[in-house]
């Protein structure tokens, strides 16, 4: 798909008033449905834009609008300018952010530090477009406004995307080193081995019990038995 000129509606008004060129020849060359270039031509779209001169910005040339009104199948293509801009190379520096959001960057500053303890002061500027020094300053409640800070979200502010903030948070956590116990350390008993039943042997000692393993001797208890035997045994004989 070819690429339209920079104002299609500006465009494609100046086409009409000043060529004789088909609706469907402005529509293809704007990329615009040619019932909205009829409506263009009727006023009843784009009422009130200006034309804007194709041939002036360098987008036509007067010999390919001559081609077209001579051949009304002929589609107009968007010239190739000569001029080579050279390529914006995007800065590392903060994020620019629009003066009718800045005083809501002290508020995002604040939930960043809350929420997410673990990002790094750099990942915060990428986020609002601040500097480090702001960033020091509410988190030591230095600020000239901490009094009046409220943390709010800088997604719902429009000072980042919820892509940006997510890989970010990510990003800080990967980096986060892992937490190591100590060896030899007492840890906690994982859930399903507290659940287990008590061995009987250990049960049984705690009240006092001789478990199963723990034979019992016979001769041992008649033998403790024979005394309380013949001391009831001489309790009849006097009655």
């Amino acid at each position: 798909m070819s690429q339209g000129p920079l104002m299609p509606k500006a465009t494609a008004v100046w086409l009409i008033e000043n060529t004789s060129l088909a609706f469907d020849q402005i529509a293809d060359f704007c990329k615009l449905h040619p019932l909205e270039v009829k409506g263009i031509a009727d006023g009843e779209v784009a009422s009130g834009i200006k034309g804007l001169d194709p041939v002036s910005t360098g987008q036509l040339t007067r010999e390919e609008i001559e081609k077209a009104q001579k051949n009304p199948s002929h589609r107009m293509k968007v010239a190739v300018s000569k001029v080579k801009l050279p390529e914006v190379k995007r800065t590392k520096g903060p994020r620019y952010t629009p003066l009718s959001r800045r005083q809501d960057r002290p508020n995002a500053i604040l939930w960043l530090l809350r929420n997410h303890p673990e990002l790094k002061d750099a990942q915060i500027m990428r986020l609002v477009g601040t500097t480090k020094s702001t960033i020091q300053q509410i988190r030591e409640r230095t600020h000239w406004n901490s009094a009046s800070l409220q943390p709010m979200d800088p997604v719902t502010l429009g000072l980042c995307t919820q892509i940006d903030l997510d890989f970010e948070v990510q990003r800080a956590a990967k980096d986060r080193p892992a937490v190591e116990t100590a060896d030899g350390g007492a840890t906690l008993m994982p859930p399903e081995l507290s659940v287990l039943p008590e061995p009987e042997e250990h049960h049984d000692a705690r009240h006092g019990r001789p478990g199963r393993d723990e034979k019992i001797d016979a001769d041992s208890v008649f033998a403790r038995l024979k005394p309380l035997r013949r001391g009831e045994e001489e309790d009849d004989d006097d009655l």
